[in-house]
């Protein structure tokens, strides 16, 4: 391209910038230097008309660290926020929804996990008809599918129900049961993932070309920067499932030290899959970051790495964690993190470099993404 041709191009693209400000198209934020044009046409989704968003892109549901503050700290930002229940009672469930419900007027959904761990079932009946009566926006079914009778009842509610899979398979089994969207898990993606082969826009396209046209459809694995929500996007996503740089939030109750680990991470070598954490939920698979605990020969000793609070906040229920225990440290948390289980995906702890709000972290994927918008270099599925 010559000189004036380059010139010339510089000159339009600045042109349709001006305009689209003039005509008011513009974020308000910092990210209002992105505009008209093709970039917002391919990021304007469906996602973000159904719920009124900034940029199409979620906080993932994470149990222990993805509680209120941070839900509401991305939604209020443009987001959706989703709140990780984990293995939270009911009591502590509503009292959760009503500290949202004061934290945001946006949109925020509630995490929560279809199985049986020492605790007990993760989500029961009485958290299904507290999200109801709550009118909760958005609920995620994880690791399993929930009855189609759940998905009735929080339909009738007005609340979009969606199911986090990490096979075609799956996925079509939630739609049958009238699931409106799904979370593609691919292999990179942090936490309990069954999904150690497929990444996560390769997932992403055969989910698009398999599921009927009207299902919602996030990526979720990677996901950590504006480019890698456009190559979602471009994938057949119509948003994107963000978790570990939103650990790294300073709305986030992560121990600080896990936060610490993940901004010192650089590669994905960084995280393993291993299924070692878990005396209370046994032989599930996670992705992590690497410590001594997923690295030494299996053993017995320390009984217990340390302590912690369950239910922060509203109970505030003292725990010992044992050996090798599923429990993510948090702010509450004292013992040697050595020993702990901190779910970290393998290509999103490159994005992360330092401790920041949620709201700052949001902007910056919406400078990026529209930046993106002018590439055409994702054409590849697999290099997550």
């Amino acid at each position: 391209m010559s000189s004036n041709e380059s010139k010339s191009k510089l000159n339009r693209r600045s042109l349709l910038k001006l305009a689209g400000a003039a005509a008011g198209a513009a974020f308000v934020s910092r990210a209002s230097r992105a505009v008209a044009g093709r970039p917002s046409t391919i990021l304007r989704t469906r996602l973000v008309h159904d719920f009124g968003l900034r940029t199409p892109l979620v906080s993932a549901g994470m149990a222990f660290v993805g509680l209120p503050d941070l839900a509401a700290a991305v939604a209020n930002a443009g987001g959706i926020g989703v709140y990780g229940v984990g293995n939270e009672l009911p009591d502590v469930l509503a009292q959760r929804l009503i500290k949202l419900r004061e934290l945001t007027s946006g949109p925020f959904g509630v995490d929560f996990l279809v199985a049986t761990s020492a605790f007990g079932d993760f989500t029961t009946q009485d958290h299904i008809d507290i999200t109801a009566d709550a009118h909760v926006p958005l609920v995620v079914f994880h690791f399993g599918l929930p009855t189609a009778a759940w998905v009735t009842q929080l339909h009738a509610a007005g609340t979009q129900v969606w199911c986090q899979t990490s096979s075609v398979s799956d996925a079509l089994q939630a739609v049958a049961l009238g699931c409106d969207g799904i979370v593609a898990q691919g292999r990179s993606a942090g936490g309990h993932n069954r999904n150690s082969t497929v990444s996560t826009f390769r997932l992403v396209a055969q989910m698009r070309r398999a599921l009927p046209a009207r299902t919602m459809l996030l990526a979720s694995g990677g996901v950590s920067t504006g480019a890698q929500l456009v190559r979602a996007i471009r994938a057949g996503a119509d948003g994107g499932w963000a978790g570990t740089v939103f650990v790294a939030a300073t709305e986030s109750y992560a121990h600080p030290d896990y936060k610490a680990r993940l901004v010192a991470a650089h590669a994905p070598s960084a995280t393993v899959f291993t299924t070692r954490f878990g005396p209370e939920w046994a032989g599930q698979q996670q992705r992590v970051l690497r410590n001594r605990a997923t690295q030494e020969p299996l053993g017995t000793t320390p009984a217990q790495i340390g302590s912690t609070l369950l239910f922060p906040g509203v109970l505030d229920a003292p725990y010992p964690m044992p050996k090798y225990s599923a429990i993510v440290p948090t702010r509450d948390t004292i013992g040697d993190l050595e020993e702990m289980d901190m779910p970290a995906g393998a290509q999103s702890i490159r994005a992360v470099r330092r401790v920041r709000p949620a709201a700052e972290i949001v902007d910056d994927f919406i400078d990026a993404a529209h930046h993106a918008c002018d590439r055409d270099d994702f054409d590849s599925l697999d290099d997550d």
